[in-house]
């Protein structure tokens, strides 16, 4: 009886205007910040990833005033909104989602927030410019939508929609966007490949990195990039993961 109760809200939060209440974040990175209702209650309770809000919290020794901050890969943006309140007037964010769906919610807390320095995009970070296949596997809900995979062919049971992708060098070369101080990313696998299209902006202003691993390929594509650079790693929190990488978060910071 419970389930089908728990059910029954749940669908009327997400086919009803109810589901897009204004209510605040109770803590976290972002406590404070105005959000909606549902769905992912876990973003406003602030116990969504604890472990990594609380590394976010803790950047610059709790105070990143001023800080640029990218969040590649930024679903409803919790992170993004968490940081702009952070980084104040002086600051800059810039968050990056193509999925259309969770990029209508990200759209939205950016509006009911009002921070002029935080820049939304619908579109996801690549080594390259253009657009390309985004996997869905027929739902759009789910934080697990991806661009293939190294490898990965797309076969018929999955659906896919074409979204743009952006090099990050390219918005610094042409004066949109600052170079960072701070980069959040959990691409699905596509970080290595994300990394890449900031080559030079990585080389040049060495930003503290919070990435969320997805892949073999993704693993070894960072850490080639980031280990000549001479960063160290550090595992933010715990994981369920058998894997010593990948299905687990890393804070990547550089050295000297």
């Amino acid at each position: 009886m419970k389930r089908l109760l728990h059910r029954a809200i749940a669908t009327l939060l997400t086919n009803t205007p109810l589901g897009l209440w204004p209510v605040r974040v109770q803590r976290g990175v972002a406590a404070g910040a105005r959000w909606t209702l549902f769905p992912w209650t876990s973003y406003w309770r602030g116990t969504h990833e604890p472990a990594v809000q609380a590394t976010l919290v803790g950047l610059g020794g709790g105070d990143i005033r001023g800080w640029n901050c990218w969040d590649l890969g930024a679903h409803f943006g919790l992170y993004s909104v968490g940081l702009a309140r952070r980084v104040g007037l002086d600051g800059q964010v810039a968050a990056f989602e193509p999925n259309p769906a969770s990029y209508r919610r990200l759209q939205r807390h950016a509006r009911m927030n009002r921070f002029p320095w935080l820049r939304i995009y619908q579109a996801a970070v690549s080594d390259e410019t253009g657009s390309a296949e985004l996997f869905t596997y027929g739902d759009l809900g789910t934080t697990t939508t991806h661009l293939p995979y190294d490898g990965e062919t797309r076969t018929a049971n999955v659906g896919a929609i074409d979204v743009p992708i952006l090099r990050l060098d390219s918005l610094v070369e042409r004066g949109e966007l600052r170079p960072p101080q701070f980069v959040k990313l959990d691409v699905e696998g596509h970080g290595h490949r994300a990394l890449r299209g900031m080559g030079a902006t990585l080389r040049t202003s060495r930003p503290i990195i919070l990435a969320g691993l997805h892949s073999p390929a993704e693993v070894a594509g960072i850490l080639d990039l980031l280990e000549p650079l001479g960063y160290r790693k550090q595992e933010v929190g715990s994981s369920l993961s058998a894997d010593p990488m990948i299905g687990r978060d890393f804070l990547f910071s550089p050295q000297g």
